[in-house]
Parts: C-alpha cells; sequence; structure tokens
C-alpha cells in the first residue's frame, strides 16, 4: 500500500514488551481509494487521508465522492 501522490508506505518499527523483547512489526498508512479529477480526467487513485485533506483544503484537487 502506498500512495500514489505523496509516496508514503509502511514504517517499520519493533514492538517493546514489559520485558524489553522487541520483535518486528510495521504501521500502514490510511490509503484509500479515490476517483479525482486530474487534468479535467476521472482516474482513480490510491491516496491516503492525510494528502485527501491537504488537497481537498487548498482546492488542488476536486474529489468526487465519499
Amino acid at each position: 500500500m502506498k500512495c500514489e501522490i505523496t509516496g508514503r508506505q509502511r514504517s517499520f518499527g519493533h514492538n517493546v514488551s514489559h520485558a524489553k523483547n522487541r520483535t518486528n512489526r510495521y504501521w500502514l498508512p490510511n490509503v484509500q481509494k479515490k476517483r479525482v479529477m486530474i487534468d479535467g480526467k476521472m482516474v482513480r487513485i490510491q491516496i491516503s487521508a492525510r494528502a485527501l485533506r491537504t488537497l481537498t483544503k487548498t482546492g488542488r484537487m476536486a474529489a468526487k465522492g465519499k
């Protein structure tokens, strides 16, 4: 899962138990499939929720639907 606008993808880290045992884990970004207007065409892209909020706020891209 990767945001096609910002390039955000999963981030890596550790679960740390009470005994300080570290096991690998990762966090996924909140990526949604949305239809957006780009250059006069409706295109379906995978976009992170943060990027969608920013682009909607600045008015650079009109998102259609929920």
